[in-house]
């Protein structure tokens, strides 16, 4: 009974709180509104998951001001649909869609592979694509599906592409690595020997760490990026809590009431875009502005745990060995 509490319960408890506070400071806050920004012609941009919720409204708006957008999604019918929508919008668009699915890693380095192949620069990445609260399971790997997902995943993806990221950057035009994080990784916890969680599972949990692993990661990326004199800037984005289907697998009883909340009181897909937008184009973000932990358009502080040195390259080594790249 007490190691039900424990492991299930209190994660469940903690993250339920820590919503609760989260949207009783959006309700008594303004929206942050995007300003203008700038045209971005003849820039190419990735955003994982970019054929619903906030990932398509990210896609759209960059669409709009010249970029040309490639959403990386693994639903062959949901990404195309999603393609066609936007064209009706902006018939001259340049947005196309291609297969990736962040939950096997071999579908990551055959995407990179096709995508390297057509020689397009890259200036801006967008880690938008997640999962929150699904059933235990493992990836085609191996991996818990929050660790493989929303961070194993997405560190692969942007390790391949770091090259030509770093090929496009330049002074005064760096190129962009954008993480879409949540207020949830301040409750995250690392264990370097239990990144799968092998036992005692809790999905409340699994999904806090791996957002915690995101911001670690995000922050150690700059750094790295920023002391190997790279053009490339690299940070994490807090959109809030907005209405989207990723709250899908909450406990049954939470579902319906949550649905009904998260219509009325919920960000739009539109407005949690806002931040994301805000961190991949504002020239205000250039260079080594860029980097840190961002929500609303302002930087904010996180959690002691992110800003550890020691745990941020542990886990840059030890996510290196899991993925074969040492």
């Amino acid at each position: 009974m007490l190691s039900f509490v424990r492991v299930h319960l209190v994660p469940a408890l903690k993250l339920y709180l820590l919503g609760f506070k989260v949207l009783l400071t959006q309700l008594f806050s303004k929206s942050f509104r995007l300003p203008v920004m700038p045209r971005q012609d003849g820039k190419v941009v990735i955003v994982t998951g970019g054929a619903r919720g906030i990932g398509y409204e990210v896609v759209r708006l960059m669409v709009g001001l010249g970029a040309h957008v490639i959403i990386g999604g693994r639903d062959e019918q949901e990404g195309p649909a999603a393609v066609k929508r936007i064209l009706r919008e902006h018939r001259q668009a340049k947005v196309e869609f291609m297969k990736l699915d962040l939950a096997s890693l071999q579908s990551i380095r055959d995407f990179v592979a096709s995508f390297k192949e057509r020689k397009l620069p890259l200036n801006i990445l967008v880690n938008n694509a997640g999962v929150m609260l699904v059933p235990e399971g493992r990836t085609v790997d191996g991996f818990e599906q929050h660790f493989g997902v929303n961070y194993l995943g997405h560190f692969l993806l942007t390790w391949l592409l770091l090259d030509i990221l770093k090929d496009c950057g330049k002074c005064g035009f760096f190129s962009r690595v954008v993480n879409v994080s949540s207020s949830a990784h301040r409750i995250g916890e690392i264990r370097l020997n239990n990144l799968n969680i092998c036992q005692y599972y809790s999905a409340h949990a699994a999904y806090c760490n791996s957002k915690l692993a995101q911001v670690l990661f995000s922050s150690y990326l700059h750094q790295e990026l920023q002391g190997g004199g790279f053009s490339v800037s690299s940070c994490a984005v807090d959109p809030g809590m907005v209405d989207t289907a990723l709250y899908r697998h909450l406990w049954t009883p939470l579902w319906l009431p949550l649905s009904i909340i998260a219509h009325l009181l919920f960000r739009t897909p539109e407005e949690g875009a806002a931040p994301v937008l805000h961190a991949a184009l504002s020239p205000a973000l250039e260079g080594e502005c860029g980097g840190g932990y961002w929500a609303s358009g302002h930087k904010e502080m996180t959690t002691p745990p992110t800003h550890d040195p020691q745990l941020q390259h542990s886990l840059w080594e030890t996510s290196l060995h899991l993925l074969g790249l040492q």
